[in-house]
């Protein structure tokens, strides 16, 4: 098992993991809508999260994703993960006996956080929050909050690939 930590800004965080795949365990983690009609069985109600676990070396690696991980006891993979709360974050990973690489789509994160700046502009040119209203100027915070994680985890998982593709 090899290890490297980047130096640049962004990514100092992140550092990524070689090794071979033993103890592999995959969970499906499903969310269903509380408003979900009883009669309609369409997928769009449930929130799925492919979450696996297993040992990569001699560190435990829990990885959680939208869509199945590709991944077999005695794979040599590559990781490129962060610490949150105790435990490491996977960001993107490379199998390479599968010759397989897969990361969440950092795009639609980049979108999504224009999406709420556009939104958080558009409220700081309102009337409510020009005269001091407090609900309009809390919203401005939320939605700028909301754009600024959802940018800087975009940019990480851009790291991320950026790291194992090298």
């Amino acid at each position: 098992m090899s290890s490297n930590t980047p130096n640049s800004f962004l990514s100092s965080a992140i550092s990524t993991l070689s090794g071979t795949v033993s103890n592999l365990n995959n969970e499906l983690l499903e969310y269903v809508n509380p408003e979900k009609p009883t009669h309609d069985h369409s997928s769009v109600y449930y929130k799925r999260i492919y979450i696996s676990q297993f040992n990569l070396g001699d560190q435990a690696i829990e990885a959680k994703f939208s869509s199945p991980m590709q991944i077999a006891d005695g794979d040599h993979m590559i990781i490129a993960e962060y610490p949150k709360d105790g435990a490491f974050q996977v960001l993107a990973y490379s199998n390479q006996t599968q010759q397989v690489e897969s990361h969440e789509n950092w795009i639609i994160l980049i979108l999504g956080a224009l999406f709420f700046f556009a939104v958080a502009i558009d409220l700081l040119n309102s009337e409510l929050v020009i005269e001091g209203a407090l609900v309009p100027k809390l919203f401005l915070f939320g939605f700028t909050l909301v754009a600024i994680y959802m940018g800087y985890r975009a940019l990480l998982i851009r790291e991320a690939i950026k790291l194992i593709s090298s």
